[in-house]
């Protein structure tokens, strides 16, 4: 499932999550706002982004800005 900003109210793992439990959950309830979670903690604290700051963290991680080679 993707996110649709502003329609998804329903956590949706991460695409790009490992098989090895290090997994984020996303969600967008409302247009301004996309939130982030620790999947193996879903009651505890999420981060929320405004739209433009998760796009620019999710190109930078696209084309490996975080890498640590």
């Amino acid at each position: 499932m993707s996110i649709q900003q502003g329609k998804t109210s329903m956590w949706v793992k991460s695409s790009y999550s490992a098989g090895n439990g290090a997994c984020v959950e996303i969600s967008s309830p409302v247009i301004s706002e996309i939130a982030v979670r620790d999947s193996k903690d879903p009651h505890g604290p999420t981060l929320s982004f405004a739209p433009a700051s998760w796009s620019a963290f999710v190109s930078d991680v696209s084309r490996g800005a975080f890498d640590l080679d």
